[in-house]
């Protein structure tokens, strides 16, 4: 059906009306459709799945690109449209919040589940009661999972366990090569800002800051702050001794007068007048605070080149244009106050610091300035260099992976096995479970345990193993020997055991992901009508 109209210079036109049937879409179509799409990018990922996984490349609307086999980064900057697709985008990001890393797998895990209820709805089974034989087996998965977890313990003297689950972290990324070093680095910054009387760990406190050049094993832990400034006149000291730090929010320049009068200087005597003036502003500024004792001032705002040159002239260093986050990580790594008045400056309210010292790079102009062994030494800083701005960038998102899975550890140190072990050992639980339920359930049982196969499937395809081989060998050999800690081989290191191989995984990253995957997989099932905006009315 169609109709015509004119436009306001009185031509014709038809406005064709079909497009209102295309709007709707009921039913078993419906869900097949959600499912296409889920399936779609639950693919794209599998890919990236493991220690031999891919990387994406990634290229935003203003031509940035981004490498990374990081799950939620990929997910964030695909940009996808369809709703389904953002509804995996916000399933990543939760795995992302709330554990940090397994961001890959629990879309991958979704889409299996996705993939299986096909299959099940083909056969004339109701959504419904699929997604109530999947609520079921994900009981069953996460009751398997606490009982084959092993917990361990660590202490700030043996930090071996929390190193070898990070270092698994890390396998999986650009970082592989240097895991060791860099697991040691993320667990020891974890400890220094961690509470383990109360098993809290404030992530804010650890700051992850890099400079473009030098080798990925030039990464430091700094038990303090760097921030990308230097001093702000060269002529001053590089590094200051049991320095006390003023942090200023006020600016080193005379006030500006808020009203629209001006002041008109005809005269060589009224210019002098003002320029000493000013100058006196200057002087009175530095006076407060060489009397407070401060031996280095930290400001927010810029200063002139004469406050400049006063403050290089007083002997006392500064440093100019400190963000606001990082003037208060200072602020509470050396136990200053913020002071946001020159008048307001006291003895009292000076932060201390063991050493400032300034870092150069290479044959560059870069500078940064290290503020270390504050007394407040809360908040530590890793330090990671890299070839270039990609790299530096996509090691920063694997070390926060990293943090993240220690600072879940000193929540809770209950670990299960890597390398598709887990997944087995609840696809078997779940399958003998399945036995026992009568009735439609049964069959999506089965089905769950079948998508808990795609994640050690996916794992020994992207090793380069011949996959069905390598699940259907380490299966058998789990039932046989009740083993759960047998897992795909990835590294080809010719043991499939991964507690030999040291491949752990938080329970509570395990957990989370299984229980995600299987909630998304429920909501997505019981869509069966999906209603666009109309084109024309």
């Amino acid at each position: 059906m169609s109709m015509i109209t004119f436009d306001e210079y009185g031509r014709p036109f038809i406005i064709l009306r079909e497009q209102e049937k295309k709007q709707r879409i009921r039913g078993i179509e419906a869900q097949k459709s959600n499912i296409q799409a889920a399936k779609t990018i639950s693919r794209m990922l599998q890919s990236s799945l493991g220690p031999k996984g891919m990387d994406k490349m990634l290229q935003s609307g203003d031509g940035d690109v981004t490498i990374t086999n990081d799950g939620a980064t990929i997910l964030e900057q695909m940009e996808v449209e369809n709703q389904i697709g953002r509804l995996l985008v916000e399933l990543s990001k939760s795995q992302d919040h709330e554990i940090g890393d397994g961001t890959t797998g629990v879309v991958v895990m979704a889409g299996a589940l996705l993939e299986q209820a096909e299959m099940l709805l083909d056969r004339g089974i109701h959504p419904l009661r699929i997604a109530e034989g999947y609520e079921r087996a994900c009981k069953v998965a996460i009751e398997n999972l606490e009982q084959i977890a092993d917990r361990f313990e660590f202490s700030e003297s043996n930090i071996e366990p929390l190193v070898q689950t990070c270092m698994t972290t890390l396998s999986s990324k650009i970082v592989g090569r240097e895991k060791r070093g860099l697991a040691e680095i993320c667990v020891k910054a974890v400890l220094a800002v961690a509470d383990l009387e109360r098993k809290d760990v404030n992530l804010d406190l650890i700051k992850v800051d890099g400079k473009v050049g030098g080798r990925l094993e030039d990464a430091k832990l700094v038990n303090g702050i760097v921030i990308d400034k230097d001093m702000s006149h060269p002529q001053m000291p590089k590094r200051i001794e049991n320095a006390k730090i003023a942090i200023l929010t006020c600016p080193f320049e005379p006030p500006k007068p808020k009203t629209k009068h001006k002041v008109d200087i005809d005269t060589v005597e009224k210019f002098d007048s003002l320029r000493e003036t000013e100058k006196q502003y200057f002087l009175d500024m530095v006076k407060q605070c060489k009397d407070s004792g401060a031996t280095l001032i930290i400001c927010q705002w810029g200063f002139d080149d004469e406050a400049n040159h006063l403050l290089m002239a007083s002997e006392l260093p500064a440093v100019r244009w400190v963000g606001g986050v990082e003037l208060e990580l200072l602020a509470m790594a050396t136990g200053a106050r913020i002071v946001p008045r020159f008048s307001e400056l006291s003895p009292e309210k000076l932060g201390r610091a063991g050493v400032v010292r300034e870092l150069a790079f290479g044959t560059t102009k870069d500078r940064m300035l290290v503020i270390e062994n504050c007394p407040n030494s809360r908040a530590v800083t890793i330090f990671v260099r890299g070839g270039n701005k990609m790299v530096l960038d996509e090691v920063k998102r694997s070390l926060h992976d990293a943090l993240c899975v220690a600072r879940n550890l000193v929540r809770d140190n209950a670990i299960v096995y890597g390398g598709g072990a887990a997944e087995m050992s609840c696809s078997l639980a779940v399958e003998a479970e399945s036995e026992k339920v009568v009735g439609v359930e049964q069959y999506a049982m089965r089905a769950f345990a079948d998508a808990l196969d795609t994640i050690p499937l996916a794992l020994a395809e992207n090793a380069g193993l011949s996959p069905i081989q390598s699940l259907t060998e380490v299966r058998s050999r789990q039932l046989k020997e009740k083993n759960p800690h047998l897992g795909i081989d990835c590294n080809s290191t010719g043991t499939n055991d991964m507690k030999a191989q040291n491949v752990f995984e938080t329970l509570s990253g395990k957990k989370q992901q299984l229980f995600l995957a299987t909630q998304v997989c429920k909501m997505i099932l019981k869509i069966d009508d999906v209603i666009q905006p109309a084109a024309f009315e």
